[in-house]
């Protein structure tokens, strides 16, 4: 068994992204405080604006750029941050560009597991056992019904959503992170296992997981913590982050 501590954690990021390099680094710096891993952040972007599908198919194009990129850097992990881009180019698409982005690090001379978002999302819902859920997101109604359609297809019922229709990511970005406590009173959560805080790893939702939580009785989670839960899993290391809801509880 390796006695690594200190891992390096890349994330392909869409260029106008301002939250997953905090929320990330937020919830590992807390996993610090009660587990002996270190960690350092990496990046490597790609240009994304407004958040259509013509850009996110061409900013999906961009990843494995940014894949060789990080390879070169030898993280350890490496996260592409952008949930709808992989949703919007079909079902099942994750598993297409995980295998993609991954042998792009093997050529690179860098071989490192990747997770996607948008993957992460779905196997985090998986782990908690969760069946049917409801879900707040930032997107056009459009964007919010192919997430949903996304979900559904991995076996996952989707109750209820509510839409924030906020097209420019760069405001999606400015969200106040307290706001999902308030706006998710709002979702049916007749019959539900689980809450989806934040379906957009642009969208801030961290401070919120746990309040609502706490409220309803129910996991609560957001892309992002799915992804640092995925991150942990393919690290080999304990799911624990206190702080950020069921998910990062290590009991998963």
């Amino acid at each position: 068994m390796s006695n690594k501590t200190q891992f390096r954690i890349g994330q392909i990021v869409p260029s106008s992204n301002t939250t997953m390099e905090t929320e990330i680094p937020a919830m590992l710096r807390a996993r610090e405080t009660v587990e002996p891993e270190r960690f350092t952040f990496h990046s490597s972007r790609m240009r994304m604006q407004k958040v259509t599908r013509e850009e996110l198919a061409a900013m999906d194009r961009d990843s494995d750029r940014c894949a060789l990129e990080l390879a070169d850097a030898r993280v350890d992990v490496l996260g592409y941050a952008c949930l709808v881009a992989i949703m919007s180019m079909g079902h099942g698409y994750h598993r297409v560009s995980e295998a993609r982005l991954y042998q792009r690090t093997v050529d690179a001379g860098g071989p490192a597991p990747v997770v996607t978002s948008a993957g992460a999302l779905v196997d985090g819902l998986k782990a908690i056992g969760a069946k049917r859920i409801s879900l707040l997101a930032p997107y056009m109604k459009p964007l919010t019904r192919l997430v949903i359609d996304y979900i559904e297809n991995e076996e996952i019922e989707v109750v209820d959503s509510i839409s924030l229709e906020i097209p420019d990511n760069l405001d999606v970005g400015r969200q106040n992170p307290l706001a999902p406590v308030e706006i998710t009173r709002k979702l049916n959560l007749q019959g539900v296992d689980a809450v989806v805080a934040s379906a957009c790893v642009q969208m801030p939702s961290l401070p919120s997981v746990q309040l609502i939580e706490d409220r309803i009785g129910i996991p609560v989670l957001s892309s992002s913590i799915a992804t640092t839960f995925m991150m942990l899993k393919k690290l080999g290391l304990k799911t624990h982050a206190p702080g950020f809801g069921s998910l990062l509880s290590g009991r998963y």
